[in-house]
């Protein structure tokens, strides 16, 4: 396959249904479906690999990215809570020579979420717009991403997260304690039997994590770990995938592991990977055979009637964990933004009883999602 290539799906919309389409964003550009018409998206190759600090920027050809922060906090009082701030960037529609202002050349979803375990359920927020006019932006270069007054920022060499959300508000300090995981082989990441079928990515892990969080008309102060995961791909599923199981674990040693399978419409696994660093330091990268998602307990949204397995068994090398949720009722439901419903939801990773690690699991792919007619 040619490094350009001519992109599938939506062929046919009227140019005045394209920003509808994005709400179909995640069960089709992820596919390697861009939202609008026939235009050219590069390709991430097996001989592409992520070159820091300029990566951390956006990289505005291709066709989705995003940044994904999710982590664990406990505030004062040791009450565990769970945080998701997530920006997307997609690409809907070609260069087409269009002067105006308003052609949309690239578009912003944000979604925030926060795991109470004292409110039993997922507080959830969510966001769009086409970049430009001061709303939304993706700087190139850098880490930059601004939606309203919802920001991921670079600042003080670390990151800077503000969330004014619904229900909550979140403003946290996320400072790197160790040097950027680049995912698969130098950052190019497979996610299917296809060499182009993959992505560019890097995370950060073992984040620590200062600032407050505000809810129910008090704001307190918090601490705790998170997880970063910056991806950028033009054809991030093939087209007999139909969603994943992924886990971010930073380990209590110190380490730090990730694990994904792309599932088939069996339910079975199309491909899967992961990486693992060591508390020394050292990494292993793991192969499609070295992982398995093993599915225990599920539960049944009481809202979407969606069942997810929220307890898992993972095997990831030599490493075989239990995954348990700080609550069952992390769901998203984002179907004004993004189109899909997926749980999101904070874990605990035990091995032989006791715990080694938390983390982040996301399961999309299980329930309804919104169809364009």
């Amino acid at each position: 396959m040619s490094r350009n290539r001519a992109s599938r799906g939506f062929a046919g919309l009227p140019a005045a249904a394209c920003s509808l389409a994005l709400a179909g964003l995640l069960a089709g550009l992820l596919a390697g479906t861009p939202a609008c018409g026939a235009a050219d998206y590069p390709d991430v190759t097996p001989a592409d690999r992520v070159q820091l600090p300029t990566d951390a920027g956006a990289h505005p050809a291709y066709h989705t990215e995003w940044w994904y922060v999710t982590g664990w906090l406990e505030t004062a009082a040791h009450a565990p809570l769970g945080f998701q701030v997530t920006f997307f960037r997609t690409r809907p529609r070609p260069a087409d020579g269009n002067p105006s202002a308003f052609a949309a050349e690239a578009v912003l979803i944000a979604h925030a979420a926060l795991s109470d375990p004292g409110r039993g359920r997922l507080r959830h927020d969510q966001r769009i717009a086409r970049a430009g006019f001061g709303v939304a932006a993706a700087a190139t270069g850098r880490t930059d991403v601004r939606l309203r007054d919802w920001s991921l920022v670079e600042a003080g060499g670390g990151l800077e997260a503000r969330i004014a959300a619904a229900d909550f508000r979140l403003a946290l300090s996320l400072v790197p304690t160790g040097p950027a995981l680049l995912n698969g082989r130098g950052g190019y990441s497979q996610k299917g039997p296809a060499p182009t079928s993959a992505s560019l990515y890097y995370s950060l892990p073992q984040l620590k994590v200062t600032g407050t969080v505000g809810r129910d008309g008090r704001s307190e102060a918090v601490t705790g770990r998170a997880w970063l995961d910056h991806e950028w791909s033009s054809a991030y599923l093939d087209a007999a995938a139909v969603g994943w199981d992924w886990v971010g674990l930073n380990l209590d040693d110190g380490g730090a592991l990730m694990a994904f399978r792309i599932r088939d419409a069996a339910g079975g696994a199309r491909y899967a990977g992961g990486t693992v660093r060591r508390a020394d330091g050292s990494i292993e990268v793991l192969a499609p055979s070295e992982v398995e998602f093993r599915p225990g307990r599920r539960w049944r949204s009481p809202r979407t009637l969606t069942e997810y397995p929220v307890e898992w068994q993972l095997r990831a090398g030599g490493r075989v964990l239990a995954l348990a949720p700080l609550l069952d009722d992390q769901e998203s439901d984002s179907r004004a933004t993004t189109g899909a419903i997926y749980w999101e939801g904070a874990v605990t990773a035990s091995a032989g009883g006791a715990r080694v690690g938390q983390g982040y699991l996301e399961l999309t792919g299980y329930g309804a999602r919104l169809e364009l007619r």
